[in-house]
């Protein structure tokens, strides 16, 4: 990309970000960044704009039907905003959010740096060895493209990878390393009818595996995991549309709940 075209695309993306707008598609041949490479250069150059510290990160399309719908070869990394990060419990307004839809995820919060000294990716085992705790989320995504769902993945990481609204819970008291997470069954509640099920299964297999594909695709651009980073992980549901004025419960079981009201 030239520094102009790269600019450009920074002052319009932080600009939809602020003003809580949406812009037009551009042409396919006009679309730039065009990489996986270029499309994070794109968001840590978007990041820094916003003048926001650090919180972490998301994982998007970590099932294979969530691949297909916005048309990517695989799972995505968005930043996350500490400014869109509230407490359980909250009012969310849906005004202006196109996707208008709460995902249930499991977050972690990362006790050191995740770094590499060989050129072996690293294992499950070695990732989760930086893990201080678990954390229950609803994400509320977004995106500022109009067409997010053929707008193509090097310009939808620019975008932080449909990141929005983040509800994040105090950390998981139970004993939650003793669990398979992979068989940890989720459900949603609205309006008091269980809306959706699902499990961890739904993330990469794993919401472990999704971390430790995270931790190596950053590593792999130049980036990494840092203390105290939060990455929520995927929905273990299909995503569930919201209403106005519904009641919405996340229930992870013995791991607790969280719910939000929605405006």
């Amino acid at each position: 990309m030239s520094d102009t075209s790269f600019q450009a695309l920074i002052d319009q993306l932080l600009s939809a970000w602020q003003n809580k707008q949406h812009l037009p598609t551009p042409d396919a041949s006009m679309r730039q960044p065009k990489s996986r490479a270029e499309g994070y250069a794109a968001q840590l150059a978007l990041f820094e704009a916003t003048g926001e510290p650090a919180m972490g990160w998301k994982i998007a399309a970590t099932s294979i039907a969530g691949q297909k719908h916005i048309g990517v070869s695989g799972p995505l990394a968005g930043r996350l905003l500490s400014s869109r990060c509230m407490k359980p419990d909250a009012t969310i307004s849906l005004q202006n959010n196109l996707m208008r839809v709460m995902e249930p995820e499991f977050a972690f919060r990362i006790g050191s740096d995740v770094m590499s000294t060989s050129h072996q990716p690293l294992t499950t085992e070695q990732v989760m060895s930086h893990v201080k705790d678990l954390h229950l989320a609803i994400e509320i995504p977004d995106s500022r493209w109009l067409d997010f769902v053929h707008i193509g993945e090097a310009m939808l990481l620019a975008d932080f990878a449909c990141a929005n609204q983040l509800v994040l819970g105090e950390a998981v008291s139970f004993p939650w390393r003793d669990l398979d997470l992979s068989q940890h069954a989720v459900q949603v509640w609205q309006q008091g009818v269980v809306s959706a099920q699902g499990s961890g299964a739904n993330v990469l297999g794993d919401p472990r595996i999704a971390l430790t594909w995270l931790a190596n695709e950053l590593i792999s651009h130049g980036m990494h995991l840092r203390e105290g980073d939060t990455v929520i992980t995927g929905t273990c549901v299909v995503p569930v549309v919201m209403h106005e004025g519904a009641q919405v419960v996340a229930d992870f079981g013995v791991l607790g709940s969280l719910g939000i009201r929605v405006a």
